[in-house]
C-alpha cells in the first residue's frame, strides 16, 4: 500500500500522456518533459488524453509503484491548467481531492503553516554549523 504524506513532493504533468506507457515510458516523461528524476522519491501524476484515467508513478527506494485509477463514468473535471508550465505541484490533501474527482484549488483547507522541507534544511544547516560536542 502506498500512503500519501505531507512531506511528499507531488508533481502533476499538465499535458495528457499516452496511457499505454508503463513504468519505463512514464519515467522517460519525468526526465524529458518534466525535467525531474523519477528516482527522486517524488510522486508523479499523469492524466489520460480522454480525462478518464490517472496514473501515479513513485519510487520508494526498492522499486517503482505504478497506480492507476479509471473512472467508471465521467471524466476528471479538474486538471491543472497549462499556462506555459509543463508541471504543477500539489500538496498531499490536494491530490486526494483530485483523485476523488474534485477541484483541489477550491478546497477550504487551512493554509500551510510552514513548508516542511525548507524547515528541515534549516535544522540540518544549523546542526552542521554548530561546534562539535
Amino acid at each position: 500500500m502506498m500512503q500519501l504524506t505531507p512531506q511528499m513532493k507531488i508533481l502533476v504533468c499538465v499535458e495528457p500522456v499516452d496511457f499505454r506507457a508503463g513504468i519505463d515510458g512514464l519515467g522517460r516523461i519525468c526526465r524529458q518533459a518534466l525535467s525531474s528524476d523519477p528516482f527522486s522519491g517524488a510522486v508523479f501524476v499523469f492524466r489520460s488524453r480522454r480525462g478518464t484515467g490517472i496514473k501515479i508513478l513513485a519510487y520508494d527506494g526498492q522499486g517503482f509503484w505504478l497506480c492507476q485509477k479509471r473512472l467508471s463514468a465521467g471524466r476528471f473535471r479538474y486538471w491543472p491548467a497549462s499556462s506555459g508550465a509543463v508541471k504543477a505541484e500539489l500538496l498531499a490533501h490536494e491530490l486526494a481531492v483530485l483523485l476523488a474527482g474534485g477541484n483541489p484549488k477550491a478546497t477550504q483547507a487551512a493554509p500551510q503553516w510552514r513548508p516542511l522541507v525548507p524547515a528541515m534544511a534549516a535544522i540540518l544547516s544549523e546542526a552542521e554549523s554548530a561546534p562539535p560536542l
